[in-house]
């Protein structure tokens, strides 16, 4: 049976916009949608931009119902379709021509007798991206950003740069690959379940493409290659003129750990530094928010008109009053904290720096590994390491992936899983700290350093930190994951896991869960040197935890902030 697809294309122009096909410098229109505030008498405005694929007037980002929260602070509101898609004309490519286009948008509003040559730009995820190339464009009446839950270089979030140097690297995203396959074939936007069960896995997505009758141009570059995207666009935005810029991150993002890397890098640069501000809240890709996780029909944005009135606020309240300061200059700098962080369960904090400044780091040492093969509370994270050294094995099965925890990670807190039955999975190892007798405030990056080799050349490791509650119920907190080489490895791997604010409360135990896949999510080891994608066997592997001793203690490390005295 052929594979079965829904094509979705334009919504209507929303009455309260109009549309404008603007120009580019090659005479490629763009399909641009101004909202200005109602009764405008024609007074020239700052005015906010925002470039994005995903049809400008569709219910996935509201736009019409975001424009009225703009207009009201005095901004003239412009949502633009990119290159190649919907409305757009143009090649359908995403990232090569978003500097050009991102340039030439903002000198046609600063053309405009409605504008007063102050430009801000604002947007999640791939409308994040188009920020960062619109400043590494350079138009100088760009004056603040606010790149929301995005990263600076998408390509080395989804792809593992296939080199045979290279001891420690990622296994590829999968899903992030996915998402071309679906949103960047035409103008339109394709839905559709490939065939999981398929081998060699690229002939997933083959399947999909015949059934269409069109190909995704940005997929053929990255699988099974690599495409390096800054080589495509030239200069970096980093090394451009510094903006002033709000990052908005997801502390339950599939994206938080890139953002979050470049935060801390432009924290660090001067002249970039002084202008970095921070809002990170307990939110997933798709904003919702760990206070209603799981989320219910009545509480679900997407579903539900109520919902999305109410989560509106919060959404564009920080770069509303960011825009305030920065592109109205009716607000001082010094009302804006420099870091505003939501501590899931526990509320709002603010702080001059992240990590906050009274952070220290808590390293729990992983002990007895020989019960870690059996469900929670499995084997332990103890205060100090074991004395001896001690090992437990766990297996990469090819033909039994352990699965991703839900089937779409960018709205993880919208299912919020109970991952206790994968910790009880026999390929799966589970560490347990103690019950909690007083809250522990995680505040900062989470690592894990591990002993681990493995019968394969080439092994995958995936490393999930859990809050345990009373009932036994178990919820993730971080996740991180590496590709190991193992002729090369370091004798000991480190794994990213991350940033997180998140409070584990009395009752309630600091677990770790350690596997070789998640599938579908990343893309399955070969378990040799053959390319994942394309082979047809990939190998089966016994990965070795070791644990204690002398120099061979793996350990989880956490960053937290002391409770108030008194």
């Amino acid at each position: 049976m052929p594979l079965r697809y829904e094509r979705t294309g334009p919504a209507p122009v929303s009455e309260q916009a109009r549309q404008y096909l603007v120009r580019m410098r090659d005479g490629t229109r763009l399909a641009t949608d101004l909202y200005l505030p109602e009764g405008n008498d024609g007074a020239a405005l700052p005015a906010v931009l925002v470039r994005l694929p995903y049809d400008k007037n569709s219910r996935y980002v509201y736009f019409d119902k975001v424009a009225p929260l703009f207009t009201a602070r005095g901004y003239a509101l412009v949502v633009q379709d990119v290159r190649g898609k919907f409305r757009s004309e143009g090649r359908t490519l995403p990232f090569v021509r978003e500097p050009q286009d991102g340039y030439d948008s903002i000198e046609w509003i600063t053309r405009q007798p409605w504008s007063n040559g102050v430009v801000g730009m604002f947007g999640d995820s791939y409308y994040g991206f188009t920020q960062w190339a619109a400043v590494a464009a350079q138009h100088p009446a760009l004056r603040a950003i606010v790149p929301r839950v995005t990263t600076v270089d998408f390509n080395e979030t989804t792809q593992s740069e296939q080199s045979a140097s290279a001891a420690v690297g990622r296994p590829v995203w999968l899903e992030g690959i996915d998402y071309y396959a679906h949103h960047w074939v035409d103008n339109d936007s394709y839905e559709y379940e490939p065939d999981r069960s398929l081998r060699p896995v690229i002939e997933q997505y083959e399947e999909a493409f015949r059934a269409i009758g069109a190909r995704s141009a940005w997929f053929d570059m990255l699988a099974p290659r690599y495409t390096n995207l800054f080589h495509a666009l030239g200069r970096h935005p980093f090394d451009s003129r510094p903006v002033p810029v709000l990052h908005c991150v997801g502390w339950f993002d599939n994206i938080g750990i890139p953002h979050m890397r470049d935060y801390l890098e432009l924290v660090s640069r001067p002249g970039w530094d002084a202008v970095q501000y921070l809002w990170a809240g307990a939110v997933d890709h798709e904003n919702y928010s760990l206070g209603l996780a799981p989320v219910t029909e009545d509480d679900d944005h997407a579903a539900t008109e109520a919902a999305l009135d109410r989560m509106l606020p919060g959404y564009a309240g920080p770069a509303l009053d960011f825009f305030d300061v920065f592109l109205k200059g009716v607000r001082p700098v010094s009302s804006l904290p420099k870091v505003s962080y939501e501590l899931g369960h526990a509320g709002w904090r603010t702080s001059s720096v992240w990590p906050p400044a009274e952070s220290g780091e808590r390293t729990f040492w992983l002990a007895d590994p020989a019960d870690a093969t059996g469900p929670l509370p499995g084997g332990a994270l103890t205060d100090a390491p074991a004395s001896e050294q001690q090992s437990a094995q766990w297996a990469y099965d090819p033909g039994s992936l352990v699965p991703s925890l839900v089937a779409n990670s960018f709205a993880f807190l919208q299912a919020y899983p109970d991952v206790a039955a994968t910790a009880a999975r026999d390929d799966v190892l589970a560490f347990s700290g103690p019950v909690l007798s007083e809250p522990l405030d995680l505040a900062g990056p989470v690592a894990l350093d591990l002993q681990v080799t493995s019968t394969a050349p080439v092994f995958d490791v995936f490393a999930k930190v859990l809050d345990v509650g009373p009932d036994g119920q178990a919820h993730m907190v971080v996740r991180g994951q590496v590709t190991v080489r193992a002729e090369v490895a370091p004798e000991s791997v480190h794994i990213e896991l991350g940033h997180t604010a998140y409070r584990m409360r009395p009752g309630h135990r600091l677990a770790l869960l350690i596997a070789s896949s998640d599938y579908p999510m990343f893309l399955p080891s070969s378990g040799t040197d053959e390319n994942p994608w394309t082979t047809l066997t990939p190998k089966p592997s016994t990965q070795t935890l070791r644990t204690g001793g002398a120099g061979s203690a793996s350990r989880l490390t956490v960053t937290v902030v002391p409770q108030p005295s008194g």
